[in-house]
């Protein structure tokens, strides 16, 4: 994948960043091209060399017609839930790397379930933090919206994918009819009420 001056383009782990020039550059003793690109989160200048853009991940921003679906992954409840730290640390950590946004979002949603259980250490609260920031800031260049609005957006998505994987919880630790009397939809719910006040009453 090649990248033109102006395009913005993602850079794992670290975020939006326009290219601001490709040049060559003499390195001990090799010269190879380079994009110089200017990170809009915090204005520094960061080197990628060409040749090994796709090897680090370097990729153009989600399309907009990719929007509806990363909010459904956000809010679907699917969450990967590792008892190890060591590997949970290592899987989050090898997504974050990806560069893939789709990855990043898997990251959030199981380390905001987790910190709502427990205290995240200090490197996955930080994790935690550079995860949500990264989903909300290319997110917010896509739509072309404020930044606090698409983070409200990602937390009420979040807050939906909580709710969804207690409820998946409760359902696979009830007995079954209970937990059948729990997925039910409302009408059969209201119905089967009804006949037990009918038998009540008999």
């Amino acid at each position: 994948m090649t990248f033109q001056v102006g395009e913005k383009v993602i850079y794992p782990n670290h975020g939006l960043g326009v290219v601001e020039r490709i040049e060559e550059k003499t390195i001990q003793g090799m010269t190879c091209g380079f994009y110089m690109l200017r990170m809009v989160s915090n204005d520094t200048t960061v080197l990628v060399p060409v040749e090994n853009a796709d090897g680090v991940g370097l990729r153009r921003a989600v399309g907009c017609e990719e929007i509806t679906r990363l909010f459904t992954k956000l809010g679907d409840g699917k969450i990967d839930n590792h008892q190890n730290w060591k590997g949970r640390f290592k899987d989050n950590s090898d997504k974050m790397r990806t560069g893939s946004l789709y990855d990043v979002v898997d990251v959030l949603k199981s380390l905001t379930f987790l910190s709502k259980s427990k205290s995240l250490s200090f490197r996955e609260k930080r994790m935690l933090d550079r995860a949500k920031f990264l989903v909300v800031s290319e997110l917010s260049e896509v739509c072309q919206e404020p930044t606090a609005a698409v983070e409200d957006k990602v937390d009420r998505a979040l807050e939906r994918c909580l709710a969804a994987k207690t409820r998946a919880a409760a359902r696979a630790a009830a007995p079954p009819a209970v937990a059948a009397a729990v997925a039910a939809p409302k009408s059969v719910k209201t119905a089967t009420a009804s006949a037990v006040r009918r038998a009540a009453r008999a």
